[in-house]
């Protein structure tokens, strides 16, 4: 996998500085990142590289729906039994060029080779498509936050590149502090917003139903933790006869 971008080390990036002096990662505090969530089912996705991070990024995108093919002239075991069972397509080649991002949604490329990395941001940017290249912020037009992630409820973590020491350490206390619970009761709420859709005229007063059950008493994260499910939908039933229209 490619050299994180630090000061000291040999340049890994379009600079071509030599020795990186990090001026490629000087505005990355002070750039505001677009945050989004993305919607890959069924859209093509390509890892270029093979090894540890390979797995990562390509387990990844299977957990949201891609359809990932990788490209490397190696893989390691597990990425050949996921091609092997058909998860994955897998070219056991180097990167030929743009006709490899031909139809892509995403490309993150994990490879050992600057220039090869270099090659597959500046195609991909031709192509105004999503390209990541680990380790590599100035070879990145979006970045990958931790993510925590529970049910529907998924919570993103970034430092923008700055500490991902520091972003493992929130993943972990996010994790603690919005258990399975809230997830639970996401999935309660989302079933009662057809019946906040077809009878509630106005998006304040579907907020002020929604609210008053999230924010109300007793708490129903706290009855819900409790393992008390049936007085949190007592709680859904009472707020609907209560904003129901007359």
């Amino acid at each position: 996998m490619p050299a994180a971008a630090y000061k000291g080390k040999e340049c890994v990036c379009q600079f071509n500085r030599g020795i990186c002096d990090q001026t490629c990662v000087k505005d990355m505090l002070d750039t505001p990142f677009y945050i989004a969530c993305l919607k890959l089912k069924g859209r093509r996705c390509v890892v270029i590289g093979g090894g540890e991070m390979g797995l990562e990024k390509t387990e990844g995108l299977l957990a949201c729906g891609g359809e990932v093919t990788v490209i490397s002239p190696e893989a390691g075991p597990e990425l050949e039994a996921m091609a092997a069972e058909g998860s994955i397509g897998w070219e056991a080649r180097d990167y030929a060029g743009p006709q490899d991002l031909e139809g892509v949604f995403i490309v993150i490329a994990c490879t050992d080779s600057t220039e090869t990395n270099i090659r597959i941001y500046e195609d991909a940017e031709k192509r105004a498509m999503l390209a990541n290249i680990v380790d590599v912020p100035p070879l990145c037009n979006f970045i990958l936050p931790a993510i925590v992630r529970t049910g529907p409820l998924a919570i993103a973590i970034s430092t923008a590149g700055s500490s991902p020491a520091l972003a493992k350490r929130m993943k972990r206390e996010i994790s603690e502090l919005f258990g399975e619970e809230y997830a639970e009761l996401a999935v309660m709420l989302n079933d009662a917003r057809g019946w906040a859709k077809g009878t509630l005229p106005t998006y304040q007063d579907r907020k002020a139903f929604f609210e008053s059950i999230v924010n109300g008493e007793p708490d129903p994260i706290e009855l819900l933790r409790a393992g008390d499910r049936q007085a949190v939908l007592d709680i859904i039933a009472a707020a609907q006869r209560t904003h129901a229209p007359a």
